[in-house]
């Protein structure tokens, strides 16, 4: 957390606009990266906070996440558009556990998907901390980790 922290007061010193994006992204597809060029453009920096191994296990399920959060730390950072990536608290399941990130970190734009849930929640939290939710890519059902996982191999 505290590259997190040195990143985001530097940003703001130098006047950025930060855009928060969190998910899993486990097996990093073209929507994924897709969703990650959409997010860059509504600001300047991009931050993305990835869920931990035991919380992706306890909402996805003990088959994942296929690859661990180091793995997927890597991934993300490589990806032009992603300015810092980290690992979201364990703890990170409350309305509580969110806000406190989102008063760590300050985004102005919370940067979701058209399938994004608890929408109306995230708008609340985010005009807490002077921010808003941005619904900046429309999600193609068809493409997904788990329909990737799903389909048989040959």
């Amino acid at each position: 957390m505290e590259k997190l922290i040195v990143f985001t007061k530097r940003a703001k010193r130098q006047k950025k606009k930060i855009v928060l994006v969190t998910g899993v992204f486990d097996l990093l597809h073209q929507e994924h990266k897709s969703f990650l060029i959409k997010a860059k453009t509504a600001g300047d920096v991009l931050i993305v906070g990835i869920e931990s191994d035991k919380r992706v296990k306890k909402i996805k399920g003990t088959h994942r996440p296929v690859h661990n959060e180091r793995e997927r730390l890597q991934q993300l950072v490589f990806l032009p558009q992603v300015d810092l990536a980290f690992v979201l608290p364990e703890k990170f399941s409350t309305t509580q556990d969110h806000l406190a990130l989102l008063k760590l970190i300050r985004p102005q734009v919370l940067a979701v998907s058209s399938h994004t849930p608890y929408l109306e929640s995230k708008r609340q939290l985010m005009a807490q901390v002077g921010g808003e939710v941005r619904v900046v890519y429309q999600q193609r059902p068809s493409v997904s980790t788990t329909q990737i996982l799903s389909k048989p191999t040959t």
